[in-house]
C-alpha cells in the first residue's frame, strides 16, 4: 500500500532494503541520529516516499536485529524491533531518547536536523555541539570548565570590586563571601580552580570578572543587545562585549527610560507602577544569562517594542523543561556553576524560583501573563507584554492581604487570572489548563471560595467557579457578576420555560445542569413554578419530568416570561 507510512519526520525514517539490502552500517547511523536527538522510530523496508516495498530474510529476525544494534553502538543502545505491515513485510525499530552522547562502534557521531526545505535528515555531531548537547542534558556543566589559555590576569580587578559591591548590596546574597580574600572568593564562587597546579579561571570566572579584552579573546560567545523600536523606527540598538555584572548594569540603565510608570491609587494610598514589573524584569534577564548556551554564537537580546519587552537567549530549554511545566518542573539549568555565583551574589532568586517572581509580576497587577511560545530549541524567549494595570484586582489583592496578613500565592493568582479571562471554568479545565495536582488545585480553590475572591455553583462534576461579587463589584461589573455567578434568581423561571419550550419538559437533573444548582435548589425552582401554575408534572419517582401549562389545562401561558 503506498504511503502508508505518511512522511517522515525529525522521530521517523524510512529505510529502503531492497536490491542488495541496507548496511548495517547504515541502519545503526540511523539509529544512533534518532538517540542522540529525541528518539523515534526507523521503518526498515520503506521508500523515502512513504510506499512500503518489504524487507529482506536476513532482517526479518527482530530480536538479531536489536542484537546487532545493541552490538554496534557506544554506549549500547537498547531498541524495540517488530515485524509489521499488512502482506508486505516491515520492520519497525522503536529507538529510546539516549541520555548521553552515543556514537556507532566506529566512532561516527549523528543527529537529526531539518533541512532548508522543511525534510529532516542525519548530520554529524560537531564537538560543541556534544558539549550543548551534554549540558541541556544535565550531564556537563560547561560553564565550570577551566578555560585553556586563560590566568588569573584575566580578571579585571575592578570586575571583582564590582563583585563585592553588589554582594554587598543585596540582602539574599551570601555576606560571608566580603570576609574572604581575593583568592578565597574565586575559589569560593568558582571562579577559578587549579589545573596541573595552576590556577586556571573557569568560564563562570572570566563572564563574572573577566576584562572585555579576555573575554572578546577567550570567551566569544559572550555578548548582548538592547534595542528599542518605536514602530519600525530604532531609537536604541546598543551591543556588550563586557563582563556580565558590568553588562546587567548597563542593560538596567538603558531599561529604565523606556518604562514609564502609571500612578495607581490603591485604599488611602497612590503609587507609580511601572508599565514593566522591575524585579520581573531583572529575574529575566539574569536567567537569560545564567541559562543560555555559551558553547554556540549568539547573543542575549533585550528588545521593547510596541508589543512589549522581550527577552531572548540562545540554547532551548534544557532536558524536562518546556513551556508547559515551567512554572512546576525542579529548578535545574544548563549552567550550574555559573547560576549559582549569581545567586549567591543576590542577583538570582537563591530558592531558584525566579520564574516565579517573573510571573508574579505580571499576575500582582491583573496584567497578561509572560509569553514563552516563541521558545524552541534554539532558544528561549519571553514577552512581558503591555498592558496598563488592573486597579480594581490590584485592590482586591491588597484587600485580601490585609485580612490574611500574607501575600497571595502564585497558584491562587493563576487561578484567578485564569477566571479573570474565562469568566467560568470547571474543575478538569483549571486542571488541564494550570499545570497544578488536584489536590493542590482544590486546596487553593477552598482557599479563594472562603476568602471570596471566588465562588462556586452546582456540585460534583457540575461545579464551576467564577471570580467573586466583591471582585467585579470593585471593577464595577456588578452585571457581569449577575450573569457569571447565576445569582439573579429572577431569571430562573424565564431559564427553566425557555428550556422546557425547546425540549417539551425538563428533569431536575436538566435544571441542575442549565442553572448550576444542587438537586435541593433545582427542586425548589420547579416546586415554585408548579405551584403557580406554570408547570405541571409529568410521572413519579426517577422518571418525573415536568412540562409547561397550556391555557386549556387550566393553568397561566409560559408566554409571560
Amino acid at each position: 500500500m503506498a504511503h502508508e507510512y505518511g512522511k517522515e519526520t525529525l522521530s521517523k525514517e524510512f529505510k529502503s532494503d531492497r536490491d542488495k539490502g541496507l548496511p548495517d552500517s547504515e541502519l545503526v547511523e540511523a539509529v544512533v541520529a534518532l538517540a542522540n536527538t529525541d528518539g523515534g522510530c526507523v521503518y526498515l523496508g520503506v521508500e523515502d516516499d512513504g510506499t512500503a516495498t518489504g524487507v529482506q530474510r536476513k532482517h526479518q529476525d527482530p530480536v538479531g536485529l536489536s542484537a546487532m544494534i545493541a552490538n554496534r553502538t557506544v554506549p549500547p543502545i537498547s531498541v524495540r524491533a517488530q515485524l509489521v505491515g499488512d502482506g508486505v513485510a516491515v520492520i519497525q525499530v522503536d529507538v529510546p531518547k539516549s541520555h548521553s552522547v552515543v556514537s556507532t562502534k566506529s566512532g561516527r557521531i549523528l543527529r537529526r536536523m531539518m533541512k532548508v526545505d522543511g525534510t529532516p535528515e542525519s548530520v554529524p555531531m560537531y564537538p560543541y555541539e556534544i558539549a550543548t548537547r551534554l549540558s541541556d542534558l544535565g550531564k556537563l556543566d560547561y560553564s565550570a570548565q577551566p578555560v585553556p589559555g586563560a590566568t588569573r590576569e584575566d580578571f579585571d580587578p575592578l570586575e571583582r570590586d564590582r563583585l563585592r559591591k553588589i554582594i554587598s548590596t543585596y540582602r539574599s546574597s551570601d555576606r560571608n563571601l566580603l570576609e574572604l580574600s581575593d583568592e578565597d572568593l574565586e575559589k569560593s564562587l568558582r571562579l577559578a580552580v587549579s589545573v596541573d597546579g595552576n590556577v586556571t579561571p573557569t568560564l563562570t570566572g572570566l563572564l563574572l570578572i573577566g576584562s572585555e579584552e579576555s573575554l572578546q579573546r577567550l570567551v566569544p560567545t559572550s555578548e548582548a543587545a538592547f534595542q528599542v523600536l518605536v514602530g519600525t523606527d530604532i531609537k536604541v540598538n546598543n551591543t556588550y562585549r563586557g563582563p556580565l555584572l558590568k553588562t546587567i548594569e548597563q542593560i538596567a540603565e538603558s531599561f529604565a527610560p523606556w518604562n514609564p510608570g502609571t500612578e495607581l491609587t490603591v485604599g488611602l494610598f497612590s503609587s507609580v507602577v511601572p508599565e514593566f514589573d522591575e524585579r520581573a524584569f531583572r529575574e529575566a534577564l539574569v536567567n537569560a544569562f545564567g541559562h543560555r548556551d555559551y558553547s554556540v554564537l549568539g547573543r542575549v537580546r533585550v528588545l521593547v517594542d510596541d508589543a512589549g519587552l522581550t527577552i531572548a537567549n540562545p540554547g532551548g530549554f534544557v532536558e524536562g523543561i518546556n513551556v508547559h511545566n515551567l512554572l512546576t518542573a525542579e529548578p535545574h539549568g544548563r549552567n550550574p556553576c555559573l547560576m549559582d555565583a549569581l545567586k549567591r551574589t543576590g542577583l538570582a532568586e537563591r530558592t531558584g524560583r525566579g520564574i516565579d517572581r517573573i510571573f508574579e509580576g505580571a499576575l500582582n497587577y491583573g496584567r497578561p501573563l509572560p509569553d514563552y511560545s516563541r521558545s524552541n530549541g534554539r532558544g528561549v524567549s519571553v514577552l512581558l507584554p503591555r498592558s496598563a494595570p488592573d486597579e480594581a484586582f490590584v485592590e482586591s489583592l491588597a484587600e485580601e492581604r490585609e485580612r490574611s496578613g500574607k501575600s497571595m500565592s502564585l497558584d491562587g493568582l493563576l487561578i484567578l487570572d485564569k477566571l479573570k479571562r474565562e469568566r467560568r471554568c470547571d474543575f478538569g479545565m483549571l486542571s488541564e489548563s494550570l499545570d497544578m495536582s488536584d489536590q493542590r488545585l482544590r486546596t487553593v480553590l477552598g482557599q479563594l471560595t472562603e476568602s471570596g475572591l471566588v465562588e462556586s455553583s452546582g456540585t460534583g462534576v457540575r461545579r464551576t467557579y467564577t471570580l467573586g461579587a466583591k471582585v467585579y463589584r470593585r471593577s464595577g461589573k456588578t452585571v457581569e457578576y449577575v450573569r457569571q455567578s447565576d445569582i439573579d434568581r429572577v431569571r430562573y423561571p424565564e431559564l427553566i420555560m425557555k428550556l422546557m419550550r425547546e425540549q417539551k419538559s425538563v428533569s431536575k437533573n436538566d435544571v441542575m445542569e442549565l442553572l448550576h444548582l444542587d438537586k435541593n435548589q433545582a427542586y425548589y425552582q420547579l416546586r415554585k413554578l408548579v405551584s403557580e401554575g406554570h408547570v405541571k408534572k409529568v410521572g413519579g419517582g426517577r422518571n418525573v419530568r415536568y412540562e409547561e401549562m397550556r391555557r386549556d389545562d387550566g393553568g397561566i401561558s409560559g408566554e409571560q416570561f
